[in-house]
C-alpha cells in the first residue's frame, strides 16, 4: 500500500505547488513554499526542481525563486483551442437560456473589450444569424462589459475611460468618461448592470459579474429585444446570479488545504 500511495502523494503535492501560484502570488522560493505547506525543505526543493525540469516553472538564477513556465501556457492554449472554457460553461448557459427565454452569454476580458466565449439561445430564438462566440464588446458600451469592468477599481478602469477614443454605436451609447465612471461605480453595490441599445440599438442586456475568490473573472448576461427584459428585474436576476455563482465555483481551483507547521 505504501508503494501505491507515494506516487499519488507526490503528484498531489506537485499540483498543490502549481495551484499556489495566483494573481496575488506569482513566485515562490523553497523556504516559503516549505513553510506554507508544512513540508521539509528537501521536499519543496525536489518538487520545484521537477516542475522546472518539465517547463511548468522557471527559476531566477539570482533570486532562486520560481515562476510559472511555458508548459502552463501550452496547456492553457491547447485547452482553449479545443473549446475548454466554452465546453465548461455551455451546460449552465443552456439552462439559463431555457429558464429565461432569451440569449445567455458568457464573456471574459480581452484588453479593452469583453470577448464572448459561448452563448445559448433562448426560446425566443437566436439573437444573431451567426454564432456570438468571439464577438468583442467594448468596455464602454453595454451591460456585458459594464458588469465586469465595473468591479475593477477606478484606477484599473482609468485607462479604459480616459484618453481613449470611444465608438458611438447608437444614440444611447455613452462616451462621456465621467458618466461611464458613474455607471460602472454602481455595479459593486447593485451587483448587476443593465443597458438598452448602447451596443446594439435593438437589444437590451442584463449582466452580473462572475467572481472567483471575490475577484471578477468574467460576466454572465441575458440579452434580447427590449421587451424581453422588461419584466420584474428580480425575477431575471435570481437565476442569473445563481448561475454566475455556480460558474464561479466551477472556475475556482480546487487546491488542498495548506497544512502549516504549528
Amino acid at each position: 500500500m505504501t508503494t501505491e500511495r507515494a506516487p499519488l502523494q507526490t503528484a498531489d503535492r506537485a499540483l498543490q505547488v502549481l495551484l499556489a501560484f495566483s494573481q496575488d502570488r506569482d513566485e515562490w522560493g523553497v523556504t516559503d513554499l516549505a513553510a506554507e505547506f508544512g513540508w521539509d525543505k528537501s521536499v519543496a526543493q525536489r518538487l520545484l526542481a521537477s516542475l522546472s525540469h518539465r517547463g511548468f516553472l522557471v527559476s531566477d538564477e539570482v533570486t532562486r525563486r520560481y515562476r510559472l513556465g511555458p508548459a502552463v501556457w501550452h496547456m492553457a492554449t491547447a485547452w482553449e483551442r479545443h473549446g475548454g472554457m466554452a465546453g465548461l460553461v455551455r451546460p449552465a448557459l443552456r439552462e439559463l437560456a431555457a429558464a429565461s427565454g432569451v440569449t445567455a452569454l458568457f464573456a471574459v476580458p480581452d484588453g479593452a473589450h469583453m470577448r464572448c466565449v459561448e452563448s445559448a439561445d433562448g426560446t425566443s430564438g437566436p439573437l444573431r444569424v451567426y454564432r456570438l462566440a468571439d464577438e468583442l464588446y467594448p468596455a464602454h458600451a453595454g451591460a456585458t462589459s459594464r458588469a465586469y469592468f465595473g468591479m475593477l477599481t477606478p484606477g484599473a478602469r482609468s485607462g479604459l475611460l480616459y484618453g481613449r477614443p470611444m465608438a458611438r454605436f447608437s444614440e444611447l451609447t455613452v462616451t462621456d468618461p465621467e458618466r461611464l465612471e458613474e455607471l460602472m461605480g454602481r455595479v459593486p453595490a447593485d451587483g448587476y448592470a443593465y443597458s438598452e441599445g448602447e451596443y446594439d440599438p435593438a437589444t437590451a442586456g442584463l449582466a452580473v459579474p462572475v467572481l472567483v475568490r471575490a475577484q471578477p473573472v468574467a460576466s454572465l448576461s441575458l440579452v434580447g429585444p427590449h421587451e424581453s427584459l422588461d419584466g420584474p428585474r428580480e425575477e431575471l436576476l435570481r437565476p442569473l446570479r445563481s448561475v454566475a455563482e455556480g460558474l464561479g465555483e466551477l472556475l475556482t481551483p480546487r487546491s488542498a488545504a495548506r497544512a502549516r507547521r504549528p
